[in-house]
Protein backbone atom coordinates (compact mmCIF):
# COMPACT_ATOMS: atom_id res chain seq x y z
CA UNK A 1 0.00 0.00 0.00
CA UNK A 2 2.72 2.43 0.95
CA UNK A 3 4.81 1.67 -2.19
CA UNK A 4 1.61 2.43 -4.65
CA UNK A 5 0.52 5.58 -2.54
CA UNK A 6 4.62 7.08 -3.41
CA UNK A 7 4.22 5.26 -7.40
CA UNK A 8 0.97 7.51 -7.29
CA UNK A 9 2.25 10.41 -5.54
CA UNK A 10 5.67 10.62 -7.68
CA UNK A 11 2.84 10.21 -11.24
CA UNK A 12 0.76 13.23 -9.66
CA UNK A 13 3.78 15.52 -8.88
CA UNK A 14 5.41 14.45 -12.19
CA UNK A 15 2.27 16.07 -13.76
CA UNK A 16 2.34 19.40 -12.02
CA UNK A 17 6.34 19.47 -13.09
CA UNK A 18 5.39 19.04 -16.42
CA UNK A 19 2.41 22.09 -16.17
CA UNK A 20 4.78 24.26 -14.63
CA UNK A 21 7.30 23.86 -16.98
CA UNK A 22 4.65 24.58 -19.69
CA UNK A 23 3.15 28.14 -17.79
CA UNK A 24 7.16 28.92 -17.17
CA UNK A 25 8.41 27.52 -20.96
CA UNK A 26 9.17 31.94 -21.17
CA UNK A 27 10.90 32.35 -18.25
CA UNK A 28 14.42 32.78 -18.82
CA UNK A 29 15.23 30.86 -15.17
CA UNK A 30 13.34 27.80 -13.20
CA UNK A 31 11.03 29.13 -10.48
CA UNK A 32 12.03 28.37 -7.16
CA UNK A 33 8.55 26.07 -6.93
CA UNK A 34 9.66 24.04 -9.88
CA UNK A 35 13.08 23.26 -8.34
CA UNK A 36 11.57 22.44 -5.54
CA UNK A 37 8.74 19.62 -7.26
CA UNK A 38 11.99 18.25 -9.09
CA UNK A 39 13.66 17.69 -5.93
CA UNK A 40 10.74 15.66 -4.47
CA UNK A 41 9.91 13.94 -6.80
CA UNK A 42 13.43 12.83 -7.72
CA UNK A 43 13.34 12.10 -3.73
CA UNK A 44 10.12 9.70 -4.40
CA UNK A 45 11.43 8.01 -7.10
CA UNK A 46 14.45 7.17 -4.97
CA UNK A 47 12.18 5.77 -2.69
CA UNK A 48 10.28 3.56 -4.29
CA UNK A 49 13.37 1.87 -5.86
CA UNK A 50 14.54 1.44 -2.68
CA UNK A 51 11.47 -0.31 -1.51
CA UNK A 52 11.74 -2.72 -4.48
CA UNK A 53 14.93 -4.11 -3.15
CA UNK A 54 13.54 -4.98 0.71
CA UNK A 55 11.47 -7.87 1.69
CA UNK A 56 10.36 -9.34 4.95
CA UNK A 57 12.45 -12.02 5.25
CA UNK A 58 12.88 -14.58 8.31
CA UNK A 59 16.28 -16.61 9.65
CA UNK A 60 17.63 -18.67 12.20
CA UNK A 61 21.09 -18.95 13.12
CA UNK A 62 24.20 -19.43 15.88
CA UNK A 63 25.26 -16.00 16.84
CA UNK A 64 29.27 -15.97 15.28
CA UNK A 65 29.87 -12.11 16.80
CA UNK A 66 28.17 -9.26 18.36
CA UNK A 67 29.58 -5.69 17.95
CA UNK A 68 28.36 -2.32 17.43
CA UNK A 69 24.63 -2.73 16.17
CA UNK A 70 25.42 -5.53 14.12
CA UNK A 71 25.20 -9.29 14.81
CA UNK A 72 27.02 -12.14 12.62
CA UNK A 73 25.01 -15.52 12.78
CA UNK A 74 25.73 -18.80 10.77
CA UNK A 75 22.35 -20.43 9.76
CA UNK A 76 21.10 -24.23 9.34
CA UNK A 77 23.15 -24.37 6.21
CA UNK A 78 26.36 -22.57 7.41
CA UNK A 79 25.89 -19.68 5.58
CA UNK A 80 27.05 -16.06 7.15
CA UNK A 81 24.71 -14.16 7.48
CA UNK A 82 24.52 -9.88 8.68
CA UNK A 83 21.92 -8.84 10.78
CA UNK A 84 21.94 -5.01 11.57
CA UNK A 85 19.90 -3.89 14.70
CA UNK A 86 18.80 -0.24 15.33
CA UNK A 87 16.54 1.62 18.01
CA UNK A 88 13.22 -0.27 16.84
CA UNK A 89 14.58 -3.69 17.02
CA UNK A 90 12.79 -6.04 19.51
CA UNK A 91 14.51 -8.45 21.69
CA UNK A 92 12.42 -11.50 23.37
CA UNK A 93 13.92 -14.44 25.27
CA UNK A 94 12.07 -16.77 27.63
CA UNK A 95 14.87 -16.43 30.63
CA UNK A 96 14.80 -12.76 30.73
CA UNK A 97 12.66 -9.97 30.31
CA UNK A 98 14.98 -7.00 29.99
CA UNK A 99 17.11 -8.96 27.13
CA UNK A 100 18.58 -6.72 24.86
CA UNK A 101 21.94 -6.38 22.04
CA UNK A 102 24.15 -6.38 24.98
CA UNK A 103 23.10 -9.93 26.17
CA UNK A 104 23.74 -11.64 22.84
CA UNK A 105 26.81 -13.79 22.92
CA UNK A 106 28.58 -16.59 20.54
CA UNK A 107 26.88 -19.78 20.16
CA UNK A 108 23.60 -18.28 20.88
CA UNK A 109 20.47 -19.59 18.32
CA UNK A 110 18.75 -16.36 17.61
CA UNK A 111 15.66 -16.21 15.25
CA UNK A 112 15.43 -12.86 13.54
CA UNK A 113 12.23 -11.30 11.27
CA UNK A 114 13.11 -7.81 9.39
CA UNK A 115 13.58 -6.34 6.11
CA UNK A 116 16.06 -7.96 4.25
CA UNK A 117 17.83 -5.90 1.36
CA UNK A 118 18.81 -7.73 -1.77
CA UNK A 119 21.53 -5.92 -2.72
CA UNK A 120 23.36 -5.60 0.97
CA UNK A 121 22.31 -8.76 1.68
CA UNK A 122 21.39 -7.66 4.91
CA UNK A 123 18.87 -7.36 7.13
CA UNK A 124 17.71 -4.84 9.05
CA UNK A 125 15.95 -6.96 12.59
CA UNK A 126 12.90 -6.05 13.55
CA UNK A 127 12.18 -9.01 16.00
CA UNK A 128 15.03 -10.92 17.49
CA UNK A 129 14.31 -14.10 19.55
CA UNK A 130 16.15 -16.59 21.56
CA UNK A 131 15.80 -20.56 20.36
CA UNK A 132 16.56 -23.07 22.16
CA UNK A 133 17.32 -24.97 19.27
CA UNK A 134 17.25 -24.84 15.44
CA UNK A 135 13.91 -26.05 13.62
CA UNK A 136 13.17 -29.75 12.77
CA UNK A 137 12.54 -30.39 9.45
CA UNK A 138 10.25 -33.15 8.74
CA UNK A 139 9.75 -34.56 5.15
CA UNK A 140 7.50 -37.48 4.39
CA UNK A 141 4.09 -39.01 4.12
CA UNK A 142 1.30 -38.48 6.33
CA UNK A 143 0.23 -41.85 7.48
CA UNK A 144 -2.55 -40.94 10.30
CA UNK A 145 -4.86 -37.78 11.34
CA UNK A 146 -5.65 -37.35 14.45
CA UNK A 147 -8.74 -34.50 14.09
CA UNK A 148 -9.57 -34.52 17.81
CA UNK A 149 -6.16 -33.85 19.21
CA UNK A 150 -4.94 -31.93 16.08
CA UNK A 151 -2.30 -34.06 15.24
CA UNK A 152 -0.35 -35.83 11.98
CA UNK A 153 1.69 -38.88 11.90
CA UNK A 154 4.33 -38.21 9.60
CA UNK A 155 6.58 -41.29 7.77
CA UNK A 156 9.95 -40.93 6.83
CA UNK A 157 12.24 -42.39 4.20
CA UNK A 158 14.39 -44.34 6.84
CA UNK A 159 10.34 -45.59 7.96
CA UNK A 160 10.73 -43.57 11.30
CA UNK A 161 7.45 -41.74 12.60
CA UNK A 162 7.04 -38.53 13.88
CA UNK A 163 4.12 -36.93 15.82
CA UNK A 164 3.34 -33.37 14.91
CA UNK A 165 1.10 -31.46 16.92
CA UNK A 166 -0.50 -28.41 14.85
CA UNK A 167 -1.06 -25.44 17.18
CA UNK A 168 -2.52 -21.60 16.79
CA UNK A 169 0.27 -20.22 15.35
CA UNK A 170 0.74 -22.88 13.06
CA UNK A 171 0.61 -21.69 9.05
CA UNK A 172 -0.02 -24.07 6.83
CA UNK A 173 -0.17 -23.75 2.99
CA UNK A 174 0.02 -26.19 -0.07
CA UNK A 175 2.75 -25.99 -2.87
CA UNK A 176 0.54 -27.42 -6.33
CA UNK A 177 1.23 -26.46 -10.03
CA UNK A 178 3.91 -24.36 -9.36
CA UNK A 179 2.07 -22.36 -6.82
CA UNK A 180 2.60 -21.49 -3.17
CA UNK A 181 -1.51 -21.00 -1.52
CA UNK A 182 -2.51 -20.60 2.19
CA UNK A 183 -4.26 -23.68 2.85
CA UNK A 184 -5.37 -25.49 6.63
CA UNK A 185 -4.94 -28.58 8.55
CA UNK A 186 -8.69 -29.65 7.30
CA UNK A 187 -7.18 -30.09 3.64
CA UNK A 188 -4.38 -32.34 4.70
CA UNK A 189 -5.15 -36.09 3.71
CA UNK A 190 -3.21 -39.12 4.44
CA UNK A 191 -0.99 -40.72 2.22
CA UNK A 192 -0.03 -37.14 1.09
CA UNK A 193 3.46 -36.19 1.42
CA UNK A 194 4.38 -33.13 3.43
CA UNK A 195 6.85 -30.54 5.20
CA UNK A 196 6.81 -29.83 8.48
CA UNK A 197 8.77 -27.33 10.20
CA UNK A 198 9.27 -26.77 14.26
CA UNK A 199 10.38 -27.59 17.89
CA UNK A 200 10.15 -31.19 20.04
CA UNK A 201 7.80 -30.79 22.83
CA UNK A 202 9.36 -30.49 25.91
CA UNK A 203 6.63 -32.17 27.61
CA UNK A 204 7.07 -35.29 25.01
CA UNK A 205 10.09 -35.35 23.13
CA UNK A 206 8.67 -37.93 20.54
CA UNK A 207 6.72 -35.25 19.35
CA UNK A 208 7.10 -31.60 17.25
CA UNK A 209 5.13 -28.77 17.83
CA UNK A 210 5.00 -27.13 14.22
CA UNK A 211 5.23 -23.74 12.95
CA UNK A 212 4.75 -24.41 9.37
CA UNK A 213 3.59 -26.82 7.47
CA UNK A 214 3.79 -27.43 3.28
CA UNK A 215 1.39 -29.75 1.59
CA UNK A 216 2.62 -31.33 -1.56
CA UNK A 217 0.04 -33.02 -3.21
CA UNK A 218 1.76 -33.28 -6.69
CA UNK A 219 4.56 -35.26 -5.21
CA UNK A 220 4.45 -39.10 -4.46
CA UNK A 221 6.28 -40.13 -1.70
CA UNK A 222 4.59 -42.98 -0.11
CA UNK A 223 7.23 -43.91 2.28
CA UNK A 224 4.72 -45.42 4.65
CA UNK A 225 3.97 -48.49 1.53
CA UNK A 226 7.67 -48.73 1.43
CA UNK A 227 7.82 -47.65 -2.17
CA UNK A 228 10.00 -45.83 -3.95
CA UNK A 229 9.54 -41.69 -5.00
CA UNK A 230 7.63 -41.60 -8.06
CA UNK A 231 9.70 -39.97 -10.94
CA UNK A 232 10.36 -36.51 -11.25
CA UNK A 233 10.12 -35.89 -7.26
CA UNK A 234 12.83 -34.20 -5.31
CA UNK A 235 16.01 -36.03 -4.16
CA UNK A 236 15.81 -36.46 -0.08
CA UNK A 237 18.52 -34.67 0.90
CA UNK A 238 21.23 -36.20 3.43
CA UNK A 239 20.19 -36.43 7.27
CA UNK A 240 21.09 -33.93 9.71
CA UNK A 241 22.39 -37.34 12.14
CA UNK A 242 18.92 -36.93 14.21
CA UNK A 243 16.88 -38.67 11.63
CA UNK A 244 15.44 -35.60 10.29
CA UNK A 245 15.74 -34.58 6.90
CA UNK A 246 16.61 -31.19 5.78
CA UNK A 247 14.49 -30.09 2.74
CA UNK A 248 16.02 -27.01 0.51
CA UNK A 249 12.16 -25.02 0.75
CA UNK A 250 12.61 -22.42 -1.69
CA UNK A 251 14.70 -24.15 -4.78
Amino acid sequence: MQKNIIIYLTIFLTTIIVFAGNVYADTPTPTTSTSLLEKVANEIASKTAQLNLVEKRGIIGTVTDSSGTQITLSDINGNIRFVDVDELTKFSSSSSSSYGLSDVTKGTILGVLGLYNKQSRRILAREITVESSFPNIIYGTISNIDKTNYEISIVKQNKQTVVIEIQDVTKTSAFSSGNLNKSGFSKALNSETIIAIGFPDKQDSGKILVTNIVLLPDIQTNFSAGLQPAAGSPTIPPSTGSGMKLFPIGK
